[in-house]
């Protein structure tokens, strides 16, 4: 007769496989712990976190505190204070539910809990390891709880081992701090990391606390938008369309106070927006949505951070119709004018361009454009011009150096001193090249054509020239007449900060001004020209965070991440000069082939390919 196979898994290990589920990473516990505060009614709390949470996670509150039965029992599976019944699951008023934060975390870290409630004199003092109490004493405290996870993973050293890099969880915990922080704007919250105050939010209103987290430029960059059904109420702020960015970055969902993430619910924003930004560009919100408990469910996943809703459609309509009613209070909604084909062309609104345009013509109607010649002496530098001058600078650069190139692969055979006879004619190509759909670039070849995808090709320029400075010797740096300041909000700040010296060595001259504030006098030579200098910090510092290829060193992954933000998108028109640039400065890459992140930078075709299909039946 053979033994039993099915058997019940001990407590400790049923923890340490539930805490996988609820505990993630160190941010995982500070969301846990901080809710938890808030749920007891603190209108002060502070998170006090060491190397990245990985030796210590604190959260310290002056909420209602617990009796000596009550720590106890908070440590095990399952126990709440927030559910009696079944029912209670559909009026859910609170962060937390199901009972599982604690027991999980004292399952993979040690947790020291202090908790003593006002009429007390004394609190309780628990010491807890893998799951286990080892000190269970009376002690005197302040009124509330503090808990202090210390060595998280100590005892599961896999999941410690996959944890990332200390600033990229830090960056996590910050994101939780300040979801958790817009989401209560009437409790103080402070962060200190490494003994050291790191950001100090104080007790306010939601706009104060917007304001707070991401700076003070948005004082005046924000919407209010309010509308209150049968259904639900719907309150906060959306950003104007110069508040948009080119990451879904600054985009917050609150459901009851609860943060969500909803991709229904932001294309519902999007499409309010309606033609006020570009397709790469996201608009900042910050929405409450108050609903009753019995029309959504929240039980969905250990995060609660996914959310079913009873009629999705209809709050669809009631948040897309609310932010457009409140943009067009605020005057930011396009006027209709029944002369144009477009009524919500920018030339025919009272609305700014969210991006200001790189030639001063572009500012301009179109029929004005067209119809009103401007002398010299009104025609600034244009972008052309700018580009040409880079041509001869570069043809400068490799002058009396003649280079072979092989017509039908594009890389380079050989080259010889002694060029006597200079040329505007690319190496590669003999005839003017043209721009297909302003995206790519079409140019003859002996043996065909080819053709060139016009941000691949400027992404791998502008990469081998960053990494080329970074290496070597600090590039050149265009100053600013004006210079200008960038705030960032702080989780941006820090990261900023610790890129600065790179950057400066880029040809950037930035310095930082405190407060998350960074002043910008000059940038590198090669980008000289651009009016959105603060548009490609913030979009160096969005891509810098979202690539996530740790194969790459720090050198490369700026330069890619610079290159990518600084190189010429697709939809820009070029004119002859800057293609021929493009093309020759491309070949003379020491790979042309494809850009930083893999795409081809050109596609050759053959003339023999466009013959048979001429010569087959029509």
């Amino acid at each position: 007769m053979t033994d039993n196979l099915v058997h019940l898994l001990p407590d400790a290990i049923a923890n340490q496989i539930a805490a996988g589920e609820v505990i993630q990473r160190p941010a995982s516990v500070v969301k846990e712990l901080v809710e938890n505060a808030v749920d007891a009614g603190a209108d002060e709390i502070s998170l006090i976190v060491k190397d990245a949470g990985k030796t210590l996670i604190q959260v310290i509150d002056n909420g209602c505190g617990m009796s000596e039965t009550d720590a106890r029992m908070s440590l095990e599976r399952h126990a709440t204070s927030k559910l009696r019944t079944a029912d209670d699951l559909f009026t859910l008023h609170t962060m937390g539910f199901r009972g599982e934060a604690l027991a999980s975390i004292v399952a993979i870290a040690q947790l020291e809990l202090r908790t003593r409630r006002a009429p007390d004199e004394l609190g309780t003092r628990l010491l807890v390891e893998g799951s286990e109490v080892t000190v269970q004493e009376p002690v005197a405290a302040p009124a509330g709880t503090s808990m202090a996870v210390r060595n998280l993973f100590y005892n599961v050293p896999a999941r410690r081992n996959f944890l990332k890099s200390d600033s990229v969880e830090m960056r996590h915990i910050r994101e939780e701090y300040i979801r958790i922080a817009l989401a209560h704007p009437s409790i103080r919250f402070d962060l200190h990391v490494d003994d050291k105050l790191d950001l100090s939010l104080p007790a306010g209103n939601v706009r104060q606390r917007i304001i707070a987290v991401f700076g003070k430029k948005y004082r005046d960059l924000l919407v209010p938008v309010e509308e209150s059904t049968d259904v639900l109420s719907i309150s906060g702020y959306v950003g104007k369309p110069e508040a948009a960015r080119k990451s879904k970055v600054g985009q917050f969902f609150f459901i009851n106070e609860r943060y969500i993430r909803s991709s229904y619910l932001h294309h519902a924003v999007t499409m309010a927006y309606d033609e006020l930004l570009s397709k790469e560009s996201y608009p900042f919100y910050v929405i409450f949505l108050e609903i009753d408990p019995a029309r959504i469910d929240v039980n969905v996943h250990p995060t609660k951070q996914e959310i079913k809703f009873e009629d999705e459609r209809l709050i669809y309509n009631y948040l897309k119709a609310t932010i457009r009613h409140g943009l067009g209070r605020a005057s930011i909604m396009p006027t209709i004018d029944f002369e144009s084909d477009n009524p919500f062309s920018p030339s025919r609104t009272h609305l700014k361009p969210a991006h200001a345009p790189t030639d001063p013509d572009e500012a301009l109607p179109s029929k004005m454009n067209r119809e009103t010649p401007r002398t010299p002496s009104q025609n600034p530098p244009s972008e052309a011009r700018r580009h040409a001058n880079n041509l001869r600078n570069w043809e400068q650069l490799y002058n009396n150096l003649e280079v072979e190139v092989d017509t039908d692969t594009g890389e380079v055979l050989q080259s010889r001193m002694g060029r006597e006879e200079e040329t505007d004619t690319p190496p590669v190509h003999g005839r003017a090249p043209y721009q297909l759909h302003q995206r790519y670039i079409v140019s003859a070849i002996k043996s065909g054509w080819l053709l060139v995808d016009q941000q691949a090709a400027h992404e791998r320029i502008l990469y081998e020239n960053f990494l080329r400075t970074l290496r070597e010797k600090p590039a050149a740096s265009q100053t600013s007449l004006f210079p200008q300041t960038l705030d960032l909000p702080h989780v941006e700040a820090e990261l900023m900060a610790s890129l600065l010296p790179q950057l400066n060595q880029l040809g950037f001259d930035l310095e930082a001004f405190g407060g998350g504030s960074f002043i910008v006098r000059g940038i590198p030579a090669e980008l000289a020209g651009r009016n959105n200098e603060l548009e490609l910090l913030e979009q160096l510092l969005q891509q810098y965070k979202s690539n996530v290829d740790l194969a790459s060193g720090g050198h490369e992954r700026l330069a890619r991440t610079l290159a990518r933000a600084a190189a010429t998108k697709r939809g820009t028109p070029l004119d002859d000069a800057e293609m021929r640039s493009l093309i020759d400065r491309l070949f003379a890459c020491t790979n042309s082939r494809t850009a930083p992140n893999g795409r081809r930078c050109y596609v050759r075709y053959e003339l023999e390919e466009v013959e048979r299909l001429f010569d087959g039946p029509a």
